[in-house]
């Protein structure tokens, strides 16, 4: 992507599609009686996010393998209360409602009407897309996610901050460095240590045993990085025989867990991507038709508009 003024606005997609499959009633559906609420609510999202941020490009990230297998060769219970079969030759199946599941095509084929990218990449998550994509980008960037792991890409002097969903579309939470320090006490650089420390239950990742977020914090203000505090936990120095012995009895964890957790930000992606366009006369009756033959009602119309503005 070119030097030029504008904005950078990445959606992780599958949180948002969680989020509006669960928080929309089902109510109403497609002709064929497939479900629409996920389509229609991300279609919602999209039009609010718009035009709340005002962005110049827009891409939808994509989990071409939520749970790759690089990771789960480091820690084997990394997502792993979230598979509902094995695929010998492919990325496991997560556990996704059937209403669910169905919608995915109409929410692709939604976007690709709306001229929105939909980016992924073999053997990564959408995260690692989210974080190439923010790391390399030459203009400010909003990334739109319920997950917190995602906090270790806020920077304030690029312009990186994170529009925080956990709370609800209508308390929407913007994420910046004095976010970060001000709820966990490290700053945004630190926090993926920090969540490798504290560990992540819905992630699978069992941290320090007996080590939680205040003690992960003061170890980090006392000693930098993850690297420092096992050299001082070796050495004896800058804490108790205590947390000593607790990190040093995840030795093996400390090893794997940061490759892990630290989201990656050096894909072979093509950064050359489209400035975000109002449809024209053509493309706009091609998304309503497909509105149509969806049910998606007033949705897409919001999104087109939206777009236009």
């Amino acid at each position: 992507m070119k030097d030029a003024p504008g904005k950078l606005l990445l959606l992780d997609t599958a949180s948002l599609y969680f989020r509006a499959y669960y928080g929309v009633p089902d109510k109403v559906h497609a002709a064929d009686g497939t479900s629409v609420n996920a389509a229609r609510g991300l279609l919602d999202m999209i039009a609010k996010l718009v035009a709340l941020t005002e962005p110049s490009h827009l891409v939808a990230c994509w989990d071409d393998d939520w749970r790759p297998q690089w990771r789960v060769d480091l820690i084997p219970s990394y997502k792993a209360h979230r598979v509902v079969e094995e695929v010998a030759a492919g990325p496991d199946v997560e556990e996704v409602p059937d209403p669910l599941e169905a919608q995915l095509p109409v929410i692709r084929e939604s976007l690709q009407a709306l001229g929105i990218p939909i980016v992924g990449a073999a053997a990564h998550e959408a995260d690692d897309v989210i974080g190439t994509l923010a790391s390399t980008a030459r203009m400010p960037v909003d990334i739109v996610t319920g997950d917190r792991d995602l906090f270790q890409l806020v920077d304030d002097a690029r312009g990186v901050r994170v529009v925080y969903t956990a709370r609800g579309m209508s308390n929407l939470e913007m994420i910046t460095d004095a976010v970060v320090i001000a709820k966990y006490g490290v700053l945004p650089t630190q926090y993926a240590d920090f969540a490798t420390l504290r560990g992540d239950a819905s992630d699978g990742l069992p941290g320090v045993a007996g080590v939680g977020e205040k003690t992960a914090a003061t170890l980090l203000a006392a000693h930098g990085d993850l690297a420092g505090i096992r050299r001082a936990a070796a050495a004896g120095e800058g804490m108790s025989k205590t947390v000593a012995a607790k990190v040093l009895a995840a030795d093996d964890y400390l090893e794997v867990a940061p490759t892990v957790v630290k989201v990656v930000t050096n894909l072979p992606l093509d950064a050359d991507l489209p400035p975000l366009l109002p449809l024209d006369a053509e493309r706009e009756a091609a998304a309503l038709a497909l509105s149509e033959r969806w049910n998606l009602g007033t949705s897409m119309r919001r999104a087109i508009d939206a777009l236009a503005r």
